[in-house]
């Protein structure tokens, strides 16, 4: 029985000081990496903002790039049918969508998801526009009829789409 005392008064320090290290140890690692996950979600902002930041104008770009009347000025010319304006718009709102597909990495999903949704309004009006105007008149009047419908709505899609990517911005930053 001595001998396990005279053992347990060896042991017994000897473990108070092992755990008291291990716990300042463990307080001082926990501390530094704390650090550095801090110090490196920095460095990664400071190089994810401005790329984000550009994925949003790139959007914006791209919304008024699709607006009806920046496109209809850019598509339309003198001697197109109602058809062939018709399909020049969906061509051109097409190729500027899978131009600016990759920038969904950047952006919420809600945001996505409205930017898609405007394209498709758009898309539905520009085909409900075309289904009302001959085919064989001139450009001009789809372009009319085009516009009108737009003015219709309280807010076009395009627009309510801007407004909801410019909110994300101001959310973020």
């Amino acid at each position: 029985m001595a001998e396990i005392l005279e053992i347990l008064k060896y042991i017994l320090p000897s473990l108070v000081v092992f755990l008291t290290s291990y716990l300042i140890l463990k307080k001082f690692i926990d501390k530094e990496e704390k650090k550095l996950r801090y110090e490196l979600s920095i460095r990664n902002e400071q190089f994810t903002i401005p790329i984000r930041l550009q994925a949003y104008e790139r959007i914006i770009l791209f919304l008024e790039r699709i607006s009806p009347e920046s496109l209809i000025v850019r598509v339309n010319k003198s001697e197109m049918t109602s058809k062939q304006l018709h399909s020049a718009l969906l061509s051109a709102i097409r190729s500027e969508y899978e131009h600016n597909m990759s920038q969904q990495v950047y952006l919420g999903p809600a945001t996505w998801n409205v930017v898609k949704s405007a394209r498709s309004n758009l898309i539905k009006i520009i085909n409900v526009s075309a289904g009302s105007v001959d085919p064989e008149s001139p450009s001009m009047n789809l372009s009319k009829v085009i516009l009108e419908n737009i003015m219709e709505e309280d807010e076009s899609p395009v627009d309510t789409a801007i407004n909801h990517v410019k909110k994300e911005i101001r959310e973020l930053f």
